[in-house]
């Protein structure tokens, strides 16, 4: 119980800062180091590196990341446990808020002189259908937060092996670098928008784990 508490705790700070972050975008206080993380990483973009990073960009991809968020709660499902494959509602839930903010706070993505191709994603199709051309926060860092993050969490309670646990922490970890990132050497979103992504898909794996560890009745 300690542990889910201080989780709990874990989401409401999570939550504050969140606010308070978009306060601060809103205000601009963001401007000045959006466009000098930009710059430098637009000085650092190689061609020979681009389709790397198209391909990483696919890592946090709306298509791959639902899937395995649906293959794992399939797999919970399948084993036993059909309560815990509601944990999929925290990533729809933590998409509607990525929706909500790209619909109502004005931050627009970083200009097409700095821009780099992305990956493909049914999401830009989405977005440019839609009209908006706001950024905050990182879809694709938000959803690998949340899938790799419960991933490596549920791999980590049912895993025996003490390596397969180290490893899917350790992957989890580098798959969220990496979108990072990919997110900033692309410049297709700025670092504030990174930020945003990390923060609020943090919030969503917190209460995912929370969802996982919750307290039982006896027999389910």
């Amino acid at each position: 119980m300690p542990a889910l508490t201080a989780r709990l705790f874990g989401i409401v700070v999570l939550g504050v800062a969140f606010i308070l972050l978009t306060i601060a975008i809103t205000a601009g206080a963001f401007t000045d180091l959006d466009l000098q993380v930009a710059h430098a990483m637009h000085d650092l973009w190689q061609p020979s590196l681009h389709p790397a990073f198209q391909v990483i960009a696919e890592l946090g991809g709306f298509e791959l990341t639902t899937l395995l968020m649906l293959g794992l709660c399939w797999y919970l499902w399948r084993s036993g446990f059909g309560s815990d494959a509601l944990v999929f509602v925290v990533f729809v839930a933590a998409q509607a808020f990525e929706l909500y903010y790209k619909l109502n706070l004005y931050q627009p993505s970083p200009p097409a002189s700095l821009r780099e191709g992305d990956g493909p994603s049914i999401t830009e199709l989405f977005w440019f259908g839609i009209g908006t051309g706001n950024s905050f926060p990182s879809g694709h860092v938000l959803r690998a937060v949340i899938v790799y993050g419960l991933l490596a969490f549920v791999i980590r309670r049912l895993s025996t092996s003490p390596r397969v646990r180290a490893l899917a922490v350790a992957g989890a970890v580098a798959a969220v670098v990496l979108m990072v990132f990919d997110r900033l050497y692309l410049d297709v979103h700025w670092e504030s928008d990174v930020i945003g992504g990390l923060v609020l898909g943090a919030m969503a794996l917190l209460a995912g784990t929370v969802w996982l560890d919750r307290p039982r009745k006896i027999g389910e």
